[in-house]
């Protein structure tokens, strides 16, 4: 289940909100300028569908986003628990790192969870099948896939180095809970 925490940066024990309530989470991270969406397949996908077929089944929220924000580019990533190189990719963006443009994916599968710090607070959004997140460029953040990655998701582009991280070289990354999917934490 999708779920937003926010935290105050320096207690990352104790949630000031806790919420899996889809609006709640789109109106608290809107304040951010964070979009939180929720998107329906309009026609049945199943594992191991084409990318294109993945495409065609959200084409409508696709174009949607790419008449609004000029994204020159849109593409479709799948990890699996068993790839070879999950723990190198997991570990690839666990630090706060910011990019030079909007953050937008897509959950057609599986799950991940974005955090992100703004001002004295960390917003942790646990997205799963059907969410999609928008982080504005420059937004500070990190990205934690867990340790046996599995998810399928839409990505958007518009500069083909846009999604290069900055990392900041600060530890509040590692002060915060880890993804691990099945735990309550």
């Amino acid at each position: 289940m999708s779920r937003l925490r926010i935290f105050d940066e320096e207690n990352p024990t104790s949630p000031r909100l806790a919420t899996s309530d889809h609006a709640e989470m789109a109106r608290e991270l809107k304040k951010i300028g964070v979009t939180f969406e929720q998107w329906q397949a309009a026609q049945a996908i199943v594992p191991g569908d084409t990318p294109e077929k993945i495409m065609d089944a959200y084409r409508a929220d696709i174009d949607r986003l790419v008449a609004d924000n000029g994204f020159k580019s849109v593409d479709v990533v799948s990890i699996a628990p068993d790839n070879p190189q999950r723990e190198a990719m997991r570990a690839k963006f666990l630090n706060e790192h910011f990019h030079k443009e909007d953050e937008v994916r897509f959950f057609v599968a599986g799950s991940g969870l974005f955090t992100l710090h703004v001002d004295n607070g960390v917003y942790e959004v646990l997205c799963e099948q059907g969410d999609l997140i928008a982080v504005p460029d420059r937004a500070l953040h990190w990205f934690d896939m867990g340790p046996e990655p599995s998810f399928v998701a839409i990505r958007f582009f518009t500069e083909p180095d846009g999604w290069v991280g900055h990392f900041t070289g600060t530890d509040i990354a590692q002060r915060f809970p880890r993804y691990e999917p099945g735990t309550a934490a």
